[in-house]
């Protein structure tokens, strides 16, 4: 069992460093999912993500020699920034080592806080494979982001945070990918109040730890993909994985597309931004996967909210077509002066509003004298678009 008094003393060290973020009510989630639900914003930390816990813990309890020599780390995203931070406060050497293919805005992100910045490989592994090797040769200290237990108390500390606030919950869901957050958690959850029940949530394309989890035993995966970047790991942590066996209840995972449409809903109904990893719990209450929990009275981690504006978009523009806000169409036209006037003041006395339009007259597939228009329009909802269709379809632009 991980030694509670670690997290009370972490609480401590980190308590001026560390906000304390909102935990508050969800209405319309809990309408949704038929739960009292409560969301723990740690989007809204320092650094976007609860990360900045247990880096500056671990780095807090440094000795006077490591802290001169400086620390090193690995990591694509939040540790990085994380780290980076905590060392500044510190005024300590922080060199990160992060993948080649890492957005811009993360390498600025961590370079603000003063630490150096080494783009290598093309994936988290190669990238820490060199750090370690890169600590080793300089005399640096390796800041692990979960398999280290100054790390995993300084990331309990948000279950003493959420407690303080409501002890009397049912059921408290944490998203997991490599373990540290919610072995930490779970072993200040349990502490405190052993019927709560913990449960963790990872994303279906980073199936390691939960396999791990329901075979008991450390297992690895070849390879991860999913938008939950905070939680895609690879491998296994055998001490993370140890102190989820004594302490965590029950293990689900969620698809890409419940935790996009999730983010979505956090965006829309919540006026939060959060990453796939944060809204993780989120999709699992919205997609059905914990009914049993009706009634109950929930909290929900958002881990973090430095979501990556691209694929924010990418996730928003998906969501307007899927929710019949957006639709796309493809029509033949005759090639002559007139015809696309036609089609666009059909749509505009269907009240369609085209956001984009593009007209394809060369395609070899088309006949000599055609060409395809392919609309973007904004529309009202699955009604809206159908009579759309029906319109299009009488007026012969649209054939079965």
């Amino acid at each position: 069992m991980f030694d509670v008094k670690k997290i009370y003393e972490a609480r401590e060290r980190i308590k001026d460093i560390v906000v304390d973020t909102p935990f508050s009510y969800a209405p319309n989630l809990s309408a949704i999912s038929g739960c009292e639900v409560y969301l723990k914003k740690e989007n809204l930390q320092v650094t976007g993500a609860f990360k900045i816990r247990g880096a500056y813990n671990k780095i807090a309890t440094l000795s006077d020699e490591q802290k001169a020599c400086g620390v090193i780390a690995a990591s694509a995203g939040n540790h990085a920034q994380g780290v980076a931070l905590s060392a500044s406060k510190f005024d300590i050497k922080a060199i990160i080592v992060m993948p080649e293919s890492t957005p811009l805005t993360k390498i600025n992100g961590v370079r603000k806080y003063g630490a150096e910045v080494i783009l290598f490989g093309s994936n988290y592994d190669e990238a820490y494979a060199y750090a370690m090797e890169h600590g080793r040769k300089n005399s640096l200290t390796f800041i692990h982001p979960f398999e280290d237990e100054e790390v995993i108390a300084g990331q309990g500390t948000l279950a003493l945070d959420i407690l303080d606030k409501c002890q009397d919950l049912d059921a408290v869901i944490i998203p997991a990918g490599g373990g540290g957050l919610i072995s930490g958690m779970a072993c200040a959850i349990k502490s405190i109040n052993p019927k709560i029940e913990v449960i963790a949530v990872s994303a279906k394309g980073a199936p390691a730890l939960k396999n791990s989890f329901e075979l008991k035993t450390a297992i690895d995966t070849l390879s991860v993909r999913t938008i939950a970047d905070g939680i895609a790991v690879r491998d296994t942590s055998p001490i993370t994985l140890g102190y989820m066996l004594e302490s965590v209840d029950r293990f689900i995972s969620v698809d890409d597309e419940e935790i996009a449409s999730a983010i979505l809903f956090l965006l829309e109904s919540q006026k939060l931004v959060v990453e796939g990893a944060g809204a993780a719990g989120v999709a699992a209450l919205l997609h059905g996967k914990l009914e049993y929990l009706r009634g109950k009275k929930v909290a929900i981690v958002l881990s973090g909210g430095n979501m990556d504006v691209t694929l924010l978009s990418v996730i928003i523009e998906k969501g307007l077509l899927k929710s019949g806000r957006k639709m796309k169409l493809t029509v033949t036209l005759v090639d002559k002066p007139g015809s696309l006037m036609r089609f666009t003041q059909i749509l505009q006395e269907l009240n369609a509003n085209i956001v984009h339009i593009a007209y394809d007259r060369t395609s070899i597939s088309l006949d000599y004298g055609d060409a395809n228009v392919t609309v973007h329009v904004e529309t009202k909802g699955e009604e809206h678009q159908n009579a759309i269709y029906k319109v299009l379809k009488e007026e012969n632009y649209i054939r079965d």
